[in-house]
Parts: structure tokens; sequence; C-alpha cells
């Protein structure tokens, strides 16, 4: 069996995980997670949320070019993480516009992207549960590929848009912030910033213990990127000592429209706790305790005598730290 002409074998994506790891169903047009067993050969024991953990979330879901549209699903899944007991949910790249490209961009209006904007922050406060959210914003006509950090009751803690692009329409960003989210010094990246580890190594010198990796990476007719795709991440995570947690959009099954899903919650020390299959819409959860994630290894990266020591611990003085 084949995938829309793609010459993508039903053994190939198996092979590849694309099988779920745990569910997710609609229901009367809202979302609902069923949360998923750890993979077998970590030595992890389920976290039980209480003090010092926090429990977060990573939505794999498709999105549209109608931001209006975009939304509203955006908004369903955060009631259903709220319901979830999540306290950080992260939302895949440009997801309000569903990732769009070429000519929507010379007729796309900011004041659609701010609306967005304003209802998913009401749903923040109503549902007291943070967000970081796969947005855009125009800035003296200048277009970014950004994430809006929102903090638990709505409270905006700012934006970080994308620093190494892949895509013609935005312009890079040039800030470098760690936000508390959740009452955890966090950082950003979107998409093919997780092919720079200085985006992730320098805030986490800086303190960050949560990186949010917010992507739409490229679809599963790549068939020769998706071993990296998996790796990077990854190693963002155990060559730091921090989580990193990351929403990636899903593939749809018949057109490959999209990306190719495979969002997933990593442990500092490289192990990937849970993940989402190639084609599902869901929430990826979990129960990170806060003490694993040490820095241990971007602490010595800036410590240990070595001759980058002076350069790290310079470069981390380029990153906005934000209380």
């Amino acid at each position: 069996m084949s995938y829309a002409g793609s010459k993508i074998s039903r053994r190939k994506l198996m092979a590849r995980g694309a099988l779920a790891v745990g569910t997710s169903v609609m229901v009367a047009g809202s979302a609902r997670s069923t949360s998923a067993a750890g993979v077998s050969f970590t030595k992890h024991q389920a976290v039980e949320k209480g003090p010092g953990c926090l429990r977060v979330a990573a939505c794999q879901i498709l999105t549209y070019p109608d931001v209006a549209k975009s939304t509203e699903k955006v908004v369903g899944w955060i009631e259903a993480a709220a319901k979830d007991n999540v306290d950080v949910i992260l939302f895949p790249e440009a997801c309000l516009c569903g990732y769009a490209g070429g000519d929507y961009w010379k007729t796309a209006r900011p004041e659609d992207f701010k609306k967005g904007e304003r209802l998913v922050v009401e749903a923040s406060k109503h549902f007291n549960i943070a967000v970081v959210l796969g947005s855009v914003h125009w800035d003296s006509e200048k277009i970014y590929n950004d994430l809006l950090v929102i903090d638990k009751g709505g409270k905006v803690r700012g934006r970080y848009s994308k620093s190494h692009l892949a895509e013609s329409w935005p312009v890079p960003g040039r800030v470098l912030p760690v936000y508390n989210v959740a009452g955890v010094k966090s950082c950003f990246i979107i998409c093919h910033d997780v092919r720079y580890p200085e985006l992730v190594r320098l805030p986490a010198v800086a303190g960050a213990q949560i990186c949010y990796f917010s992507s739409h990476e490229s679809g599963l007719s790549r068939e020769d990127k998706l071993s990296a795709y998996r790796a990077m991440p990854i190693a963002r995570a155990t060559e730091n000592s921090i989580f990193c947690i990351m929403a990636n959009a899903p593939a749809e099954a018949k057109t490959l429209r999209g990306s190719h899903g495979n969002s997933k919650i990593i442990h500092p020390d490289g192990n990937v706790l849970f993940e989402a299959g190639y084609f599902e819409e869901r929430l990826v959860t979990a129960n990170i305790r806060l003490s694993d994630a040490s820095r241990s290894i971007a602490r010595r990266a800036a410590n240990d005598e070595t001759i980058l020591k002076e350069w790290l611990k310079s470069g981390a003085k380029l990153v906005s730290v934000h209380d």
C-alpha cells in the first residue's frame, strides 16, 4: 500500500513509528486525549503531579489558512488540556494559519492574527493554563514567524521570533528570550532553529530548564529527513540536561498535507517519554519532575576550563532573561 502516490510503504511507516502511542478522539466537536504509556526501555516511572512537578502537553494538530477557523480549533484543544489538568500546552509552528506560504502573505491581515491571539489569551485566562502559541506578527510592515508566550491566567510574557528561517515570507528574529512559564524558566525554538544548538545551549546556560520546540517540518515524502528530525530535539535535551517539549503538525493520511507528526516529550537524559504517531491529532502529555532538569551539561560547558569557556559565557549575555 502507498499513500497518495508517494511511494511510502505501509511497512516503512509502521517501522518508523506511524502507529500511535495512545489514542485521541474527537467528541461533539471537542478534543479529548488518552494518555499513553512511556516507551519500555526508559528507566523512568510515571511521575505523580505534585510539588516540583509540571504537567505539560504538546498539541499535535492540523490547522488552516483561515485564522478564525484555526483559532477555534486551538481554543478547543486548550479546553481539552485544561480538563486534563495540564499546566502548559504547546502548539505547532504558525498554527494560527496552518503554516501557510506563498501568495497567502500578500493578502494576510494583521488584524485577523491579533483577534485570534486575543481569543487564545482569553482562553488561557478562563482555563488558567499557560499557552505557547505558534503565531505571526507584524512590526513596521515586517512579518515575524513567532511564538506568543502566554502564562497562566492569560498573562502575556512576550514573543520569540524564529531566528534561522526556512521560508521566504518572514524576517529573522534577533532576540533570544527566557521567560518564566508556569514558574519555570523556559526557552523556545521554531522548526529550522533546532539545527543550531547554540539557540538552546545559551538559554540553558542562562537558566532555562525547559525548551519548547514548535515546528511544522517537511512531510512524509521526505523520508531522507526523518532520522535527523527525530535525533535533533533529543540532542538539544540531552546535551543541555533540560526537558524538550516538541509540538509538530501531523500528516493528513489521504493527501500527506501537513508535516510528519512525532510530537514528543524528551527527558533531560535523552529518553523520549511520550511520542505521537505520524497521522493522529492528539495531546502528548506528561508530568515532569523539574529537579531532573539539572542543566548539568550546559553548566559544565560554561564552567569547565576549556577553550570555549569565555566564549560561552559571553554568548550567554545575549540571552534576555525575564522574571
